[in-house]
């Protein structure tokens, strides 16, 4: 194992670890079996009409949002990839409410400030990500999520910022 030096400030966590537990409310579905995509730790979550959840994209609104996928331990189904995912058919945690960490591709999150969803490319943004977590708003190309704010204001070195919903969204 290579030395280090210990830096002026630690990470500030893994993408879906719920940072402070006092009020978080966590929902458990089933991803959609018909899904293509996996949901990773940390991930948007959108409800679905037929009460299970899929990953938010494109088409991804602030009503159908429901919350971030959390990382939790889970029973290893397979020994050789990795189980940082939901996968379609499989039971999925998502925070509806609480405080939890995520990766903020583009901008810096201040503190109590909006949170953003990328739904459409942009060439001006090419960090941006569609269903990502953005700080900074790009007209329709992302979508502000109701009750969520960056909780300090807080970037590392990996982009990992902490978010607070502050409302549940969806039941």
């Amino acid at each position: 194992m290579p030395g280090s030096v210990i830096g002026k400030s630690l990470n500030l966590g893994y993408p879906g670890n719920v940072s402070r537990s006092a009020d978080a409310i966590i929902d458990n579905r089933i991803v959609k079996a018909t899904d293509t995509t996996n949901i990773y730790f940390g991930d948007p979550v959108v409800l679905n009409p037929d009460n299970t959840y899929s990953r938010f994209g494109a088409t991804g609104t602030a009503v159908t949002f429901a919350g971030i996928a959390v990382r939790e331990v889970k029973q290893t189904l397979e020994y050789i990839t990795s189980q940082g995912f939901y996968a379609p058919g499989q039971p999925c945690d998502v925070l509806s409410r609480g405080p939890i960490v995520v990766v903020c591709n583009v901008g810096t999150p201040s503190a109590g400030g909006a949170v953003y969803i990328r739904v459409a490319t942009n060439a001006a943004f090419p960090a941006g990500v569609i269903g990502g977590f953005e700080a900074a708003a790009d007209g329709t190309n992302t979508v502000q999520i109701p009750g969520a704010k960056w909780t300090t204001g807080k970037l590392d070195a990996n982009r990992v910022a902490e978010v607070t919903l502050t409302q549940r969204n969806n039941p």
